[in-house]
């Protein structure tokens, strides 16, 4: 009777031990953080690891920075396992406060490309910095365009392995003009143009895939992406979203678009190079009315905001209106077949 007792008591045991799921502690990984991997964190096995990475996610800061919705929609995960393995991987990291001398450090990092102009490089204390969002608005002939394709080869120059991914939504991109200005500033043209990635966006939703692609391009092909252009950021926008009645929806769309753009130029180290459109307001009666599109979901993700307006005789003006660290400065320069040149301003 007592064996029999027994027997039945060790069933009840082992059947109560197989409906227990095994919850999986957090590993106390000693590795260092640019070595930690999917695996590492806690209730991620290779099929989840695998559904993530096909969807971007490969590392923990991928994981660390994103919503509980994205992974959902990547793995098939529930809502609260996505939430924990965000935690997770934000503890791994450490991603809380940290001292203002270790961002100083981090900001050693940072890169500046140079316009050629001298003046122009001056006003942006060495020219247009990685990690930050550059925008530069003005109305048509105003010189965006010019810029973007002058930034795409001088960060070539001065970087040789360095690749520019370049968004054209307007049919603005013109190789030619990359030919005249690699020639003049002796460099190998088809190699330049090898360089320089460039995608056409047809409308807004296509403009944000093509953004959300261009960290596969550092992933998957190993390119050394420096600089990002978008020319120009707000057309699509502009022409899609008609009335009022819109302006909320394209508000919030857009305010999307310039988050996936801040995120991708600090945690690439890219210069993202943005150009926008602007319009006249009614009301103003005096001083300049011209102002950007895109109202201030624009203005507050733009890292540096630069107004390009025509000047006299040619001459193209430059004005720095809004920066963290830089005093608000104009400077005035001319645009040439090999680039950009100082010009003398009337006092």
């Amino acid at each position: 009777m007592d064996a029999q007792v027994s027997l039945i008591n060790e069933d009840i045991v082992l059947e109560s031990m197989e409906e227990q799921p095994e919850v999986q502690e957090a590993p106390k990984s000693k590795k260092k953080k640019a070595d930690l991997t999917l695996e590492d964190l806690p209730g991620v096995g290779a099929a989840i690891a695998e559904k993530l990475r096909g969807c971007g996610f490969d590392n923990p800061i991928s994981i660390a920075v994103a919503t509980p919705g994205e992974l959902v929609n990547a793995s098939g995960i529930s809502e609260v396992v996505a939430r924990k393995m965000i935690n997770s991987a934000r503890d791994m990291l450490e991603m809380g406060f940290e001292s203002g001398n270790d961002v100083l450090k981090r900001r050693e990092k940072v890169i500046k490309i140079p316009t050629g102009s001298k003046a122009f490089d001056a006003m942006m204390i060495g020219g247009f910095e990685t990690g930050a969002i550059t925008e530069c608005f003005g109305e048509f002939g105003s010189g965006k365009t010019q810029l973007g394709h002058i930034l795409a080869v001088n960060t070539i120059k001065t970087y040789p392995k360095s690749t520019v991914v370049y968004v054209d939504t307007e049919n603005t991109f013109r190789p030619e003009r990359i030919v005249q200005l690699a020639e003049g500033v002796g460099l190998d043209p088809v190699k330049v143009l090898k360089q320089i990635r460039v995608a056409k966006a047809y409308n807004s939703d296509h403009q944000m895939l093509l953004v959300e692609k261009i960290p596969e391009l550092v992933k998957t092909d190993g390119l050394d992406i420096k600089l990002v252009v978008i020319d120009s950021l707000t057309a699509h926008f502009r022409a899609e979203f008609i009335g009022r009645g819109t302006l909320a929806d394209r508000q919030q769309k857009l305010n999307k678009h310039m988050h996936a753009l801040s995120k991708l130029a600090d945690m690439n180290n890219v210069c993202v190079y943005v150009t926008n459109q602007v319009m006249a307001k009614p009301d103003q009666f005096f001083g300049d009315p011209t102002v950007s599109i895109g109202g201030h979901i624009v203005g507050h993700a733009s890292t540096f905001r630069i107004y390009l307006r025509k000047g006299k005789k040619g001459t193209r003006v430059a004005k720095l209106i809004d920066a963290p660290n830089i005093a608000d400065s104009e400077c005035a320069f001319a645009v040439e077949q090999g680039g950009l040149k100082d010009v003398k301003t009337e006092k």
